[in-house]
């Protein structure tokens, strides 16, 4: 048995104080305050001082970091950005693919679902599922996605990826409005897959028609998607106002202004809304040319650009909490649900993002002002 105290632990939906977090298996056993719960007798014991302690940051939607790119990356490389991610308190994610010619999307599915296999020890976040975004995008709405290898939906065709996938697609981005997108919406989401609205140049109707065939998020709102009109609302009208879509926002302050952001927290609410990074393989590297997917982006700064226009970014989760606590004026505790909680739901995992009896124990450690401490991944608690 291992006993974790704190100052302050974010379960995310309350914050305890004087926190013990009880832990056996990789599991959590028990969380409360001291006040109200014993230490048993023997257990190992990880004191965290003043710090808080909230349950391991969650990206749903990250293409590499440390150099290396999801879609081709090696092992080895795999190993390199797994445990990059624990230096931002992330311990779960959706390596997510981007638009690429048939043969190169399955051969990159298969070798994702296979990585999501491999033995990890406690240093190196866990992926939880593959997101994938593109092919069925729309040309009008594209960003940097080739315009070649864009496809009109179909379940025939969203079987194949599942398939080559193992059955571990957790997310798909799809434009509602594409010949073919109700079906294969219906389709991902007989298998509980995360139907997210994105790429998409739909207007108001053909959004509510996704959303009706079971699209449930919506990817990085704002970017590439149809402006919002006062008379014909589109796909942003449909996102911001259906209280039944969560949505993920890139909060980086470049690709979506922090107005925008403090706007996006208001209308989707402290359950609805979740952080993303779209980060590419460049992140933590500096500036200089990198790769996402197939693509050659340029770095410079915080900006990522494929011919002059945005690819990714080099965002960090932390770094997202951290910026939307300051866009939208929120205590800690509720910007951190948008890291947590919030991105479980989105998936339909009840055993990561949050600090309650099953739940795995994963945690990150921050300062009060989100800084990260340390990371704790539940199979190898030292």
């Amino acid at each position: 048995m291992i006993a974790i105290t704190a100052r302050t632990a974010s379960t995310p939906l309350e914050a305890v104080e004087h926190a013990v977090v009880l832990v056996e298996g990789g599991r959590i056993v028990a969380a409360g305050s001291r006040e109200t719960m014993e230490i048993p007798a023997g257990a190992h014991l990880i004191e965290l001082g003043e710090s808080i302690l909230a349950p391991g940051f969650i990206d749903i939607h990250i293409h590499g970091g440390a150099g290396h790119d999801v879609m081709s990356v090696s092992r080895e490389g795999l190993a390199r950005f797994e445990r990059s991610l624990t230096n931002y308190g992330v311990t779960s994610y959706c390596p997510t693919t981007v638009t690429a010619p048939l043969d190169a999307t399955y051969k990159a599915l298969a070798w994702l679902a296979e990585a999501g296999s491999l033995p990890r020890d406690g240093s190196r976040a866990r992926p939880v599922g593959v997101h994938l975004e593109g092919p069925f995008i729309s040309h009008a709405k594209r960003g940097v996605h080739p315009p070649q290898n864009l496809l009109d939906p179909s379940p025939g065709l969203f079987d194949k990826f599942w398939q080559a996938a193992g059955g571990k697609v957790a997310v798909m981005t799809i434009a509602p409005e594409l010949p073919g997108a109700l079906a294969t919406i219906r389709a991902a989401a007989a298998k509980n897959v995360c139907v997210s609205l994105g790429h998409s140049n739909a207007t108001h109707a053909e959004s509510e028609a996704g959303i009706a065939a079971g699209c449930r998020h919506a990817t990085h709102t704002f970017n590439a998607m149809r402006p919002l009109d006062h008379r014909e609302p589109g796909i942003l009208g449909a996102v911001v106002s259906n209280d039944n879509v969560s949505a993920d926002i890139i909060a980086d302050g470049i690709h979506v202004h922090p107005d925008m952001v403090k706007l996006f927290v208001r209308a989707k609410g402290l359950d609805k809304a979740v952080l993303i990074t779209d980060a590419i393989s460049a992140t933590g590297m500096g500036d200089g040319k990198f790769r996402l997917g197939a693509l050659e982006v340029e770095v410079k700064g915080d900006r990522c650009e494929h011919n002059g226009v945005l690819a990714g970014s080099v965002l960090t989760l932390d770094h997202a909490v951290r910026n939307v606590s300051e866009f939208a004026a929120l205590p800690l505790q509720q910007a951190v649900r948008m890291a947590t909680l919030n991105p479980a739901r989105a998936l339909g995992r009840k055993d990561i993002g949050m600090i309650v009896p099953g739940a795995r124990a994963d945690f990150v450690v921050l300062t009060p002002d989100g800084e990260v401490q340390r990371t704790i991944i539940g199979d190898c608690i030292e």
